[in-house]
């Protein structure tokens, strides 16, 4: 059974609330002759009213407004343990230091959210390797075990087009069917880049927190984007956070044992678990390479536990501009001194964290 960890951070004793008083059998409070009693307050004769204050009207009796538009950050912070991935509960705002572009920034609110999700399964499907066509089904399924009623899920694949096999439903019917129908790829080449930007895209025009699996080797063989055009999509489509699951890590390794793999191949897919790892890190989602189909049921339990449980942190940036820049965002957690937050078990022994949030946002601009 997982421990709950204990956070350790100084307590500040001027916030401190008093414990009630306790009560007798009869319902009244027990009298501590040790306790200082106040006298009663007289009552007080309430203060005359304040003479009312002159109006005034504008000249010509014409009504101006002012509008003053503030904007307003909503981050989503996860904080799960190294160790077994588990969601760390318990934080306040004060745990929290946020820095906008090297600038401190002050966090009003922190809630933790627990709902349904919104999510697509992007899926490689091509004829370039059986094992990775296997890995990508294998981890399909898992995540379709883990669904919700209340979940919502598109299925999408790719080769050297995207084809959208389900539009977002949450009949488990249906996508099973969906996920069952993929049995014989057709073409070997795929295009990575092309299939997650018209994704993204999609998304824009669904409203709150969504959520991709993009399940494949990494590999990009003909998309007409670029890495860079790729990457600046990532970081200015808001509210989409991307899980990324490599296939293929056991056949690559016994090729590679066996010397059937070139170096060139190898960089290939080497440069496909970099990219697949750097979609994750931007969204603030988290990224496998699963050797053995049994590790599978341990992601998606991770994934989930990252997806349903999640902290959104509230605060009015100091750059106020509406200039469409992209600004980067650091989280770090603080005990009440301003120091690193120190995480230990119940036994004392420390317990080492992970902090995930998106890497920024992109401001808005003036006619937005």
């Amino acid at each position: 059974m997982t421990m709950l960890p204990v956070v350790a951070f100084a307590q500040d004793a001027a916030v401190q609330t008093p414990a009630p008083a306790p009560q007798t059998d009869e319902g009244g409070p027990v009298v501590d002759n040790g306790s200082i009693v106040l006298p009663k307050k007289k009552e007080e004769t309430a203060p005359p009213a304040a003479p009312a204050e002159e109006k005034v009207k504008n000249p010509g009796g014409e009504i101006f407004s002012m509008r003053v538009d503030v904007p307003i950050v909503n981050l989503d912070v996860n904080v799960v343990l190294d160790k077994t991935h588990d969601f760390v509960p318990g934080l306040k705002a004060g745990n929290f230091l946020v820095v906008e572009d090297g600038v401190e920034q002050q966090v009003q609110t922190v809630r933790v959210i627990k709902t349904p999700i919104t999510a697509v399964m992007l899926l490689e499907f091509a004829a370039n390797s059986y094992a990775f066509v296997q890995d990508m089904q294998n981890a399909s399924m898992s995540f379709f075990r883990s669904l919700q009623p209340d979940d919502y899920v598109a299925v999408e694949t790719y080769d050297i087009r995207p084809h959208i096999l389900t539009d977002f439903t949450n009949n488990k019917d249906t996508i099973q069917q969906a996920l069952e129908s993929l049995t014989i790829p057709t073409f070997r080449e795929t295009n990575e880049f092309d299939a997650l930007y018209e994704t993204l895209d999609r998304l824009t025009r669904i409203e709150g927190r969504k959520y991709i699996v993009l399940i494949s080797n990494g590999h990009d063989s003909m998309s007409k984007l670029t890495l860079d055009q790729m990457l600046a999509k990532i970081k200015a489509t808001p509210d989409v956070t991307i899980f990324t699951i490599s296939t293929g890590a056991f056949a690559r390794e016994m090729a590679d044992a066996r010397g059937r793999m070139g170096s060139s191949s190898r960089m290939d897919y080497l440069q496909g678990d970099n990219e697949m790892k750097t979609f994750a890190q931007l969204t603030g989602g988290l990224s496998y390479q699963p050797m053995f189909q049994g590790e599978l049921p341990d992601i998606f339990s991770q994934i989930n536990q990252s997806i349903r449980n999640q902290y959104v942190l509230t605060y009015k940036p100091t750059n106020t501009k509406n200039d469409g820049t992209f600004r980067k965002v650091k989280v770090y957690l603080v005990d009440n001194e301003g120091k690193p937050l120190r995480m230990q078990d119940e036994k004392g022994r420390p317990q080492k964290y992970s902090v995930i949030a998106r890497d920024g946002y992109k401001a808005k601009l003036p006619v937005e």
